[in-house]
């Protein structure tokens, strides 16, 4: 059987493929290391011809209604949920999660906009009479055209975790998705076209110099990011000097504290889930569990687990590879380090035979990995790894649990196990973290609650979702009208 050809992919402009530079990179499989689709590299003249695009659009698309607006996301939100078994193959194909997941991954992006289709019930003005004859009201205005770039992590997801919202509230978007999973947005980017007015949705491909263009654009209002730190703070710096709006997400290094009173099994399949799901790939992974005492029965189930995980793309141990080289090399050497530093390794992703053996036929594949510390300066338990490893440090009350995990210079996730409401509730008000979990190794809040952290995770005002994201999407215009001679004296007449 002959190998497919690798997919050459364009930028989508105007609810059209348009050209892009000559430049192309290559996009390979997780999987097995093959060449599976080129991606264009966009100079800022690409970049131009899709904000040029996204702003003759913006006029008529603004002067729409909330209600008409709507109207066009139910019509993408019904071409999008025809084809989510179709966008979730893309995702493992491109990525490697596996189909569970993928199929999660676009369940979820498709929730914010459902959420979205509420726009014209959740963005009502108030009025008020505050003075005699003189009143005063408020209206949601759009800013104009905004700019998403986007991680790796979640091909569906993460992309519709601002476009709904941003489209909602009258805004026209230029998207570049990251090089590594261009082929998820790009479909996407196809059935739009079918449903959106031209130029309201476009897709620009690239690297770091296309999402530079899209930051300096002298027409783009607003700026959405998730990333690294390190860009993030990037980003936000120089989207701020140039005037604009800018919310940009960081990294992440999320703890769990398991308590002597947690249900053992739970709490063990709850942190395999948390640390070794997405491989380890998303922000709100676990990375450091903090157990108060001993507990040597939690952690052996927690090794035994991880142990049973296979990789693949189906069933219900199933882990599929990480994005790239970069990551193995990235991953290895954090658990190569660790083992320098006198840490034990209780499960050891590297020599996995089943892991190690996909790897060795070109795949990105490395097992979960469980480190034991015993010195709270290991370099593990402060660097993001962004893959499948838990790091164990054993502490000896509540109170060095929490220093720990509130000393990270992150503040994205925190959970706690406990069967008991009043340890539950030490924790929760006194974890530096925006989003907290009990009994819930991944406490992403879903709409209308906001996506977001504090610290180096998150740089700008407002959360990506939820009614945060109408805050950040939109500005508050304030209207004060006045007829006639009013019947009292005041100092407004």
């Amino acid at each position: 059987m002959a190998l497919q050809s690798p997919q050459k992919l364009s930028n989508y402009v105007g609810n059209q493929v348009t050209a892009a530079s000559e430049k192309y990179l290559e996009v390979t499989s997780p999987h097995n290391g093959e060449t599976i689709a080129l991606v264009p590299l966009s100079t800022a003249s690409d970049v131009d011809v899709a904000v040029t695009s996204a702003k003759a659009a913006f006029g008529a698309w603004s002067g729409l209604t909330f209600k008409a607006r709507s109207a066009y996301l139910l019509k993408l939100y019904v071409e999008l949920q025809a084809h989510a078994d179709e966008l979730a193959e893309l995702i493992v194909r491109e990525h490697g999660k596996n189909r569970a997941e993928a199929k999660g991954d676009v369940a979820k992006g498709l929730e914010t906009l459902e959420y979205a289709l509420s726009l014209p019930q959740l963005t009502q003005g108030r009025v008020a009479y505050v003075s005699s004859g003189v009143q005063c009201r408020d209206e949601r205005v759009a800013l104009g055209v905004v700019g998403g770039i986007v991680p790796f992590n979640f091909p569906f997801m993460v992309p519709f975790w601002t476009i709904p919202i941003a489209l909602g509230m009258g805004n026209t978007y230029v998207l570049k998705p990251s090089e590594k999973v261009p082929m998820t947005m790009t479909r996407v980017a196809e059935l739009a076209s079918r449903v959106l007015p031209a130029g309201v949705l476009n897709i620009v491909h690239g690297d770091a110099k296309c999402a530079q263009s899209l930051v300096e654009h002298t027409d783009v209002r607003a700026i959405a990011f998730v990333g690294t730190s390190a860009v993030a703070e990037q980003i936000h710096l120089r989207a701020t000097q140039l005037g604009k709006r800018v919310l940009a997400l960081g990294g992440a290094k999320n703890h769990l504290v398991a308590l002597p009173d947690c249900d053992i099994e739970m709490t063990a399949q709850d942190v395999v889930n948390s640390f070794a799901g997405c491989a380890g790939e998303r922000c709100m992974a676990a990375s450091v569990l903090l157990v108060v005492g001993e507990q040597p029965e939690l952690v052996e189930r927690i090794v035994a687990k991880a142990r049973a995980l296979e990789p693949g793309t189906d069933g219900m141990r199933a882990m599929g590879p990480v994005i790239d080289a970069g990551a193995v090399s990235r991953i290895t050497s954090a658990i190569a380090r660790a083992e320098e530093e006198g840490a034990e390794l209780l499960l050891d992703g590297r020599s996995e035979p089943l892991f190690a053996e996909r790897r060795a036929q070109g795949g990105f594949w490395i097992g979960p990995s469980v480190i034991r510390h015993t010195s709270s300066t290991d370099c593990a338990l402060h660097d993001e790894i962004f893959g499948p490893v838990l790091s164990i440090l054993h502490c000896p009350n509540f109170d060095a649990a929490l220093a720990v995990e509130n000393a990270n210079c992150y503040g994205n996730a925190a959970c706690v196990y406990t069967q008991s409401g009043a340890s539950a509730e030490y924790f929760t008000q006194r974890f530096e973290a925006a989003m907290i979990g009990v009994n819930v190794g991944v406490p992403v809040p879903r709409e209308p609650f906001s996506f977001g952290g504090i610290r180096r995770s998150r740089f700008g005002t407002c959360d990506i979702t939820g009614d945060a994201a109408i805050e950040f999407f939109s500005f508050r215009r304030k209207i004060t009208t006045k007829w006639g001679i009013a019947a009292e004296k005041s100092w407004m007449n």
